[in-house]
């Protein structure tokens, strides 16, 4: 990781006992580490770099050094072990898997905090100089799905044969397929096939009937079905820098991106969002549900380190506040969807208590 300082010999012993992996609070002015490290996704970054700004400018402490690695990828890093050389957060623009979770205990990170920060909407994104496209998720399947059913309605798949959007919807424009989004190491890229194309590709009896199954090979299948994403140019994978997105977009007003609601609004006036099923996506739209592409936002904590990295539990204490997270809070004019009262105090709690995760609640 960038900024990523070393031990410089073996008089730092006492701060960190590696064989243990066990810290000592009581040599962190000796830590080789006087700053919160955070890596994770790049949806939640804009969020957590205005609290690290915040937290910076008030609290005394070094400001936070944030790096949008994706989802997985900081998952990665987390998970790979206790110790100032390992980052002390992750964020997450969703919920940690228990195949990670299962990795952060076999590398000795045994307790970990989750905290859900608030909600966000997974928006295909236009060129404001393009004119707006109502989609539906059924579309947005056929559209990037590798394999899709045969247009004749015989139960079986073929490889995606559509060219233009209309040859999915006479009543959508003959523009080429064209979608710029995010790799699979993202959340971003998890949540919108969980919630894009397998609830378009369920919009089929017979597949739908696969994730019904109590078949573990048909439930495999669907998964298949619905994750595999096309490679024959329809579906171009931008990395984790949305504003990369957004200047391809500009400079192709008839493509589409792949983003958070965040990012949209940050960036409104370059980009537009396409309404999904007849519904657009605002800040007011997510909030209440009507708009359904949306999802939970998460950071995951270190506990070991807790004690140990100067300003955790003051950096906890200010992104779990109301002024930052709550209905008026700094983060929801930049985007964050504020979660209700009662599970902004259930996860307050949570912060204040320090709450382990069990993997098996995953």
């Amino acid at each position: 990781m960038k900024g990523k300082k070393i031990f410089a010999g073996l008089g730092v012993a006492a701060a960190l006992t590696f064989g243990a992996i066990t810290f000592n609070s009581n040599a962190i002015a000796d830590s080789a580490r006087d700053y919160i490290s955070v890596v994770g996704s790049s949806t939640v970054y804009p969020f957590a770099t205005v609290v690290a700004e915040q937290f910076g400018k008030t609290a005394g402490f070094k400001t936070p050094k944030i790096e949008s690695t994706g989802t997985g990828g900081g998952m990665k890093l987390f998970c790979s072990g206790v110790g100032v050389q390992h980052p002390d957060i992750a964020n997450a623009s969703r919920r940690m898997k228990k195949s990670e979770c299962e990795m952060c205990d076999k590398n000795g990170v045994k307790d970990i905090l989750e905290v859900k920060i608030g909600y966000d909407g997974i928006v295909l994104g236009a060129s404001k100089k393009s004119s707006a496209m109502n989609i539906t998720r059924k579309e947005l399947f056929l559209a990037l799905a590798a394999n899709v059913p045969e247009a004749s309605g015989a139960e079986s798949l073929v490889p995606n044969p559509y060219k233009t959007w209309k040859d999915i919807n006479p009543a959508l424009p003959a523009n080429k397929i064209e979608v710029l989004g995010p790799p699979p190491t993202s959340g971003t890229r998890d949540a919108f096939v969980e919630l894009v194309m397998e609830k378009g590709g369920a919009e089929f009896g017979w597949i739908k009937a696969l994730e019904k199954s109590d078949k573990k090979e048909d439930k495999d299948k669907f998964k298949s079905i619905c994750h595999t994403i096309r490679e024959d140019g329809a579906y171009i994978e931008a990395g984790e820098n949305d504003n990369l997105i957004v200047q391809k977009l500009d400079a192709n007003p008839k493509a589409f991106g792949i983003f958070g609601f965040s990012f949209l609004d940050q960036n409104g006036d370059k980009i537009q969002g396409t309404p999904v099923e007849g519904v657009v996506p605002t800040f007011e739209a997510i909030a209440d549900g009507k708009y359904s592409v949306s999802r939970p936002l998460y950071f995951y904590v270190k506990k070991a380190h807790v004690d140990v990295i100067p300003g955790m539990k003051e950096f906890l204490k200010e992104f779990a506040s109301e002024k930052a997270w709550g209905e008026d809070g700094y983060l929801s004019e930049k985007g964050l969807i504020p979660m209700p009262d009662d599970e902004r105090k259930s996860f307050t709690k949570d912060v204040q208590t320090l709450k382990n995760l069990s993997c098996g609640d995953l």
